[in-house]
């Protein structure tokens, strides 16, 4: 497959994938990064989980935002991308699960969108992935 779709539809597709993975990168990062600043005392008064595991998932989110953007930037293992992607989505399941624990519904709607966003992302960035890496291997 080509790294960037020749029709039409293919580069519209990829004009969306890219915002998105921009978009969900600031997103975990923010995310990820506040982990890290807030103090775990603060942080364990709204979430009934250890210090050391939110750090865990502040520094998970952190990178996988990195890994939503650089491969294809570098265009260097860009079957990442979709990997990332899909581990984001577990922690979206986690998210939805506390929240729905916590009885915040609200946040759990929104934690459930990311996760459907982050599939669709996920499954694209799979299908429209150069397998260029594959096959130069075999051809050697």
């Amino acid at each position: 497959m080509n790294p960037v779709p020749t029709n039409r539809s293919g580069r519209k597709l990829n004009v969306l994938l890219w915002v998105l993975q921009a978009l969900l990168a600031m997103l975990f990062m923010f995310a990820g990064v506040m982990k890290f600043i807030i103090p775990v005392a603060e942080m364990t008064k709204q979430i009934a989980l250890p210090g050391w595991f939110l750090h865990f998932i502040g520094g998970a989110e952190i990178l996988g935002a990195i890994a939503l953007i650089l491969p294809g930037t570098l265009r260097i293992r860009t079957g990442l991308t979709p990997l990332a992607a899909a581990a984001l989505v577990v922690i979206m399941i986690g998210a939805t699960a506390l929240n729905l624990k916590a009885g915040q519904r609200p946040a759990a709607l929104i934690t459930v969108v990311v996760g459907l966003i982050l599939v669709f992302v996920a499954y694209n960035r799979r299908r429209m992935a150069p397998h260029a890496q594959l096959s130069q291997s075999t051809s050697l």
